[in-house]
């Protein structure tokens, strides 16, 4: 016979021809940093994006100290560019969000935004600060109770950030935990306890929770039938606001008032 005998049994590798769509996310691809240590804020977005469809998140770790100070907050803009950068520009991104309330505080919003988007040049950029009032803005809120797990330094900064941009800050209550790992571990029902507490006061017409470690999404309906008044957290606010600017205007029920609000 000439030429090499076939064996049967090893096929013959075909090239098969494929088409390409528009991929995951075809509606909305939304860039996450999320810090090393947090616990919570991937599940929290899974629990309230669940039902869109067409809306990805792509999530990168950035480095960070568990132990929440302001110096250890401040250290984490030189982690942000590179975590930045793991999330691949070809993605398209929509939006770009930071995941830390304290170290937007910190290290200030604007510089967050700009290493964001110079990694992301096409997209927006947000964190839970800037998120949480733009949250604030569209649900009418002018005098605020503020729950944060932070130390009291943390705490006031943060404090002083909303008052600097027309925020009034009547209330203000803390676990005082410094330790990330720790806060990651607080319980939903004295989150809840905690937000009723400082909430009720006659002098605040709405509640922010801070802290993306904070499990406080599925207390949110909880508390504003409660009080009576609007209440938003770290991760719904960021969430919301995300989809936002990525022009994602669904409003889904269960998940509080604000996710039936658009931009202010």
């Amino acid at each position: 016979m000439d030429g090499e005998q076939r064996n049967p049994s090893t096929p013959s590798l075909q090239r098969l021809s494929f088409e390409t769509d528009a991929g995951e996310g075809a509606r909305a691809r939304m860039g996450l940093l999320v810090l090393e240590s947090d616990q919570s804020v991937e599940a929290e977005f899974r629990a309230l994006l669940n039902p869109l469809p067409d809306v990805s998140v792509y999530h990168a770790r950035l480095a960070n100290d568990t132990q929440v100070t302001p110096e250890t907050l401040a250290r984490m803009e030189k982690e942000l560019p590179v975590a930045a950068s793991l999330i691949p520009g070809y993605m398209g991104l929509s939006v770009v969000g930071y995941g830390c309330t304290s170290g937007s505080t910190i290290i200030g919003e604007d510089r967050v935004a700009e290493i964001m988007t110079t990694a992301h040049p096409g997209a927006a950029a947000t964190n839970p600060l800037t998120a949480a009032k733009a949250a604030l803005a569209a649900l009418g809120v002018q005098n605020l109770a503020l729950l944060t797990p932070y130390t009291p330094d943390v705490t006031l900064a943060m404090q002083a950030n909303f008052a600097q941009s027309g925020v009034s800050v009547r209330v203000v209550g803390s676990f005082f935990e410094d330790s990330d790992a720790v806060v990651g571990k607080i319980a939903p029902q004295s989150i809840l306890d905690a937000a009723l507490e400082i909430g009720s006061d006659p002098s605040v017409d709405g509640v922010f929770i801070s802290c993306t470690s904070l499990r406080a999404v599925g207390i949110i309906e909880a508390a504003e039938a409660a009080l009576g008044k609007p209440v938003t957290a770290s991760n719904h606010a960021l969430a919301w606001h995300m989809l936002r600017l990525s022009g994602i205007d669904d409003a889904l029920p269960g998940r509080g008032r604000l996710f039936q609000t658009g931009l202010a």
